[in-house]
């Protein structure tokens, strides 16, 4: 009974998982298929004929994507490290020590969050373009930060809770201040969850669309999404250029996920066994 069981598992996680790669397996084939291929019965072929990479190469001679990566990139890591930075020293001020207002604060984030884009962009492209920061980095950082820091206050605040304050303790015991006792206590131990809290932020950041496509209009300031939306022409949309930049932006995710997925997990399971 235990083994089909075991074997009913593996067949549901199998069909799981075909259900979810397939969208991202189709993306990859049509990213090497010559135009010929695209449409027609050699639409469906998995496995194309005459395979070519000639479509990345057209992503970067066509249209500035190198530009649109430049981009994305800076924004994205500026935006992680400032928003985990506030967000660290802000996170350990709630979970660890006691003020009236915690609770009012934590809502306050919530509910900033919690505003639809749509429903802010109109004062915060007013404010930017007052300001000069239109077609700029930091025209997008800083709306950024409006969904980006509430996701990594709220990530983080649950980390320092889960660390037992006898350590803390100890450490204020041996004579350490409180900003030692955070830096060299706390942090350390709330690295695994500062990861994850800073893979999310950047994925958000990384994949953010609708202010980057109203704050920054200049061609050399886009952001990834936004130019990929605007690739398609006035008559015909390039799917196979289209494929070829969503494989390319979706690499550098990927690594980054392998390269620190024992972290992101020892980030999630973080406090799920109470000792």
């Amino acid at each position: 009974m235990r083994k089909n069981a075991g074997v009913l598992f593996y067949f549901f996680l199998a069909v799981f998982l075909i259900a979810v790669l397939f969208p991202f397996l189709w993306v990859a084939v049509t990213s090497i298929k010559p135009p010929g291929e695209l449409f027609g019965a050699d639409a469906f072929k998995l496995i194309p004929d005459n395979p070519t990479f000639e479509n990345f190469v057209k992503v970067f001679t066509l249209r500035p994507f190198g530009s649109y990566l430049w981009n994305s990139t800076v924004v994205a890591v500026v935006t992680t490290a400032y928003c985990i930075f506030v967000a660290s020293i802000a996170a350990y001020a709630i979970a660890r020590l006691k003020f009236r207002g915690k609770s009012l604060i934590l809502g306050i984030v919530l509910a900033v969050s919690m505003f639809p884009q749509i429903a802010t962009i109109s004062p915060i492209f007013m404010f930017m373009q007052n300001v000069g920061l239109t077609n700029s980095y930091l025209g997008l950082i800083i709306p950024y930060t409006t969904f980006a820091l509430p996701l990594a206050l709220w990530n983080m605040t649950n980390f320092f809770r889960k660390i037992p304050y006898e350590l803390e303790e100890a450490a204020k015991m041996d004579g350490a201040t409180t900003w030692q006792a955070l830096w060299k206590v706390i942090f350390p131990l709330a690295v695994p969850g500062t990861f994850t809290t800073a893979i999310l932020v950047f994925i958000a950041a990384w994949n953010e669309f609708f202010f980057a496509l109203t704050i920054n209009t200049d061609e050399n300031m886009k952001t990834v999404p936004v130019g990929i939306a605007l690739f398609q022409g006035r008559y015909t949309i390039p799917w196979a250029e289209i494929s070829a930049a969503a494989v390319i932006v979706t690499i550098p995710l990927v690594i980054m996920v392998l390269l620190f997925q024992r972290r992101i997990v020892a980030g999630l399971t973080s406090g799920a066994v109470k000792e």
